[in-house]
């Protein structure tokens, strides 16, 4: 999601122990890596993009290697370039960056634009980003422009063994529904109705992907949607969590899972992988030592709850595999 305050920082955590689980380094070339979604896994695609929707100023990057911004919305590295390390491969480059070309496009790509949405309403006011439809229309190009250089039957095998990451959904409700009083959307819609409304348009951008050769997909939820600092310093009383964003991720969670479920069952294969990150990341704040996590050189506020919402969407991968022994947290959240 793009933060609604200019000065939150967001910050992600090293959570990769459970991919490194379900998809081991291969041999040689490691496997390739595909991004969708908004701000949470967005490498600097909006850099190159007319939008406001951009994480090209301090405090993003203090922690990146170069202590610059690079276009994540992160301290340093976002949970791609986790994923990637894991993978044994470089960071999955923007799919706008120029340096995607040659060698580079076998890694995989980024497509994801920070501010976008399930819908192709959400994320309007920022301007120029990357809606999922147009996301997805890139990856076909991409698709195109590998093809070019190791042939059709090489790139088809290199999409089917890739792995997936799809996260969005929090801006259609932040930054759309919830966005002003009375909006547009929640005019049209009670919000029951649209959360399923939501679902349904979800479920087809999942269906083009695995359409487009998507075989191993993870699909996180949203957070607590209520508890982002941005939402606690906008809708929260007394320092609690909104509870009228609190509600519509409770109703949106189990229904993505369900969802995800469903369309498996219809394709014949657990393709899709759903992870619930506002129930599992009440169960990690409630119960911590349960995941087998130790916490080092953690500075806490109120980011806290904003950076766990990834800890929750790999718990649901670890119920799948054998559990690590530790997850440990990378990086650090600075004091406000």
């Amino acid at each position: 999601m793009v933060p609604t305050s200019n000065f939150v920082h967001v910050v992600v955590l090293g959570l990769v122990l459970a991919l490194l689980v379900i998809v081991p380094r291969a041999e040689g070339r490691p496997r390739a890596f595909f991004v969708f979604g908004d701000s949470l896994v967005d490498n600097g695609n909006n850099n190159y993009l007319q939008t406001i929707a951009r994480a090209n100023a301090p405090p993003y990057g203090i922690d990146y290697p170069t202590h610059r911004p690079t276009g994540r919305f992160s301290n340093g590295f976002n949970i791609p370039d986790f994923i990637s390390q894991q993978l044994g491969a470089e960071s999955t480059v923007p799919y706008l960056s120029p340096e995607l070309t040659g060698e580079n496009l076998l890694v995989g790509a980024n497509f994801a634009s920070a501010g976008v949405g399930i819908l192709n309403d959400t994320g309007d006011q920022f301007m120029n980003i990357i809606k999922m439809h147009r996301q997805l229309e890139y990856f076909k190009e991409y698709q195109r422009r590998v093809a070019s250089l190791i042939g059709a039957s090489r790139t088809k095998r290199l999409v089917n063994q890739a792995l997936f990451l799809i996260t969005v959904g929090g801006n259609d409700f932040v930054n759309n529904y919830y966005l002003v009083v009375n909006s547009t959307r929640s005019r049209q819609h009670p919000l029951p109705e649209y959360v399923t409304f939501l679902i349904s348009r979800y479920r087809r951008h999942l269906q083009r992907l695995y359409n487009l050769g998507a075989r191993r997909v993870i699909v996180t939820g949203t957070g607590p949607l209520g508890c982002a600092p941005a939402e606690l310093a906008v809708r929260g009383k007394n320092g609690q969590c909104s509870l009228e964003l609190q509600h519509a991720a409770a109703l949106y969670n189990p229904q993505l899972e369900q969802m995800v479920l469903q369309l498996n069952s219809k394709i014949g294969s657990d393709i899709f992988i759903a992870a619930n990150t506002a129930q599992m990341h009440n169960d990690f704040v409630r119960n911590p030592t349960a995941y087998g996590t130790i916490l080092r050189n953690f500075h806490f506020n109120l980011l806290w709850t904003r950076a766990l919402q990834w800890f929750g969407a790999m718990h649901s991968i670890l119920q799948l595999v054998p559990k690590p022994k530790f997850a440990c947290i990378l990086g650090s959240i600075p004091s406000i």
